[in-house]
């Protein structure tokens, strides 16, 4: 009965998967602060869409447009642009992180696929040795046979 097959570097192996892991983690929780960010942002761009909208009418709840009125709105409208722009750099950051964490994640399935690759090659060595032991006792016991039966 041959030794059963061992990866030796089977721990190693198991870090890289635990690593790959933890990147597909990380991926997820950038994507998911990608989504939450350009959620944001739409609704940044909304108010400051129905912003601008309620600038053109002429006559407010309140009665006519005054110069105070115009100029509040006005610094309202400026801060909605301040505050969609935040939102556009935010997304930029989140782009970044998720092609970091994307990179990450594509480095460390390939180390894992090369250890998986490693192991396979090693495993298939191994059935093939243990292929040619058992060829080989199969071939000495056939001889032996033939040798008792040519003595009998």
């Amino acid at each position: 009965m041959p030794a059963p097959f061992r990866f030796g570097l089977q721990r190693v192996r198991e870090i890289r998967a635990h690593d790959e892991d933890q990147a597909k983690e990380r991926f997820a929780a950038s994507l998911s602060e990608r989504v939450r960010g350009e959620a944001i942002l739409r609704a940044a761009e909304a108010r400051l869409v129905e912003a601008k909208q309620e600038g053109i009418a002429p006559v407010t709840i309140l009665g006519p447009l005054t110069g105070s009125v115009l100029v509040s709105r006005q610094a309202w409208v400026e801060r909605l642009e301040r505050s969609r722009d935040d939102a556009a750099l935010r997304m930029t950051g989140y782009d970044a992180d998720l092609a970091r964490s994307r990179a990450s994640l594509t480095d460390a399935s390939r180390a894992r696929e090369v250890l998986d690759k490693l192991e396979e090659r090693q495993r298939d060595e191994h059935r093939r040795a243990a292929a040619r032991v058992e060829n080989a006792e199969l071939d000495e016991m056939g001889l032996r046979a033939f040798t008792r039966q040519r003595a009998a």
